[in-house]
């Protein structure tokens, strides 16, 4: 069963799935699943391939995660084909190896150790792939919770095999992550020559000191999850490049990563109030990735805690940093999430890959998480 991790993932990581394209993961997952009994549901929409594998009734455990990957960049960076997986010295190399093929091929061996051993088990085991969690997300892990939810098929616990590991397997999982919303600002001004510049207005004059009171907004102190919501400038442009023109317009991308203690209400009223305040002739938009979520602890944390103490010999440190990630759409279902998988050491580099050692532990952790929920 080792090899069979390993061959596994390999497979999928041959496939050059660059989101939201998956180009035949699901495929190779769905017929694993099928061989074990699962009932598949397709969900594809445009170019996201999706989809929803269930077998047993009653209380369910979901194993979610994504077949998609980024762009390997400039494969000269490789030391080999990134689509190419290798093992050197007790290392799979190949991208996605650790984010997140890798954690796919131990959720599907572990279902099948765990199906061999304990057929009759209590409750529903699930699995919700799409291949849409690197790119856009609007058309994967949303709609299918979406679609779910209409269908009054809910999700009890969830374990997401993003890659949330520092150093060693499971010394910290992920039980909740920040809300991240953006604004686009732009400042209005008018253009003319830079040698009168009586004649025109200045937008980046005008904006330098709204820009320093927007990134000096305080919001909250953070909370025993979470630490303060920030904000930080992403993108700033003005102008083509002329040293003589007083550009017309300035734009700045602020992003703000919130948590709990903040909404995004307050977040668009403070930031709006500095610019009325202060007599600013603007156009904004706003874009939100998505609200903040935490699992506290219940019975799936507690037990994803024992199974690493009895497994990996660490007590994981309970975290909401890093990105977003597709519990931000599973949370709508008021479930108990849990994010735990492989190192992100390389995860998104040039030569990723993910320790043999590692995917039999995680696939053992895995196959421990359902024989604790679920029998």
């Amino acid at each position: 069963m080792v090899c069979s991790i390993t061959k596994l993932a390999q497979k999928l990581i041959s496939i050059p799935s660059i989101s939201p394209k998956d180009l035949g993961c699901q495929e190779i997952m769905i017929n694993f699943l099928d061989n074990l009994g699962f009932k598949i549901k397709e969900i594809n929409i445009n170019d996201t391939k999706n989809f929803w594998a269930t077998r047993g009734s009653g209380k369910t455990l979901t194993f979610a995660g994504h077949t998609d990957v980024v762009s390997p960049g400039d494969y000269k960076d490789w030391n080999d084909d990134p689509f190419n997986p290798v093992i050197k010295n007790g290392l799979l190399f190949g991208r996605g190896s650790s984010d997140m093929k890798g954690a796919l091929a131990c959720m599907m061996i572990a279902s099948e150790r765990f199906i061999k051993k304990t057929p009759n088990y209590e409750g529903r085991l699930s699995f919700l792939i799409t291949s849409d969690e690197e790119s856009l997300a609007i058309d994967g892990t949303k709609k299918v919770i979406d679609y779910l939810i209409s269908q009054k098929d809910m999700i009890d616990y969830c374990v997401i095999g993003e890659p949330s590991s520092s150093s060693k397997i499971g010394d910290f999982i992920k039980n909740g992550r920040r809300g991240s919303i953006t604004a686009d600002l732009k400042i209005h001004g008018i253009q003319g020559h830079i040698a009168y510049p009586h004649l025109a207005d200045n937008p980046i004059h005008k904006g330098l000191p709204i820009i320093l009171k927007i990134l000096s907004i305080e919001l909250d102190n953070g909370n025993e999850f979470f630490s303060p919501t920030s904000v930080n400038i992403a993108n700033i442009h003005a102008g083509d490049g002329s040293n003589n023109i007083i550009p017309g317009s300035l734009f700045v991308q602020f992003n703000f990563r919130f948590n709990t203690e903040t909404s995004e209400e307050e977040i668009k009223s403070k930031f709006i109030q500095i610019l009325d305040d202060n007599n600013i002739n603007y156009s904004l938009n706003w874009f939100l990735s998505g609200k903040p979520f935490i699992t506290k602890k219940g019975l799936l944390i507690d037990n994803v805690i024992k199974s690493i103490e009895n497994f990996n010999k660490i007590k994981p440190i309970l975290s909401t940093d890093g990105g977003t990630s597709d519990g931000r759409f599973i949370a709508l279902m008021n479930s108990e999430i849990i994010e735990i998988g492989l190192m992100n050491t390389t995860i998104h580099k040039s030569n990723e890959y993910a320790r043999i050692s590692d995917l039999q532990k995680l696939a053992i952790i895995y196959e421990d998480i359902m024989h604790r929920l679920l029998t």
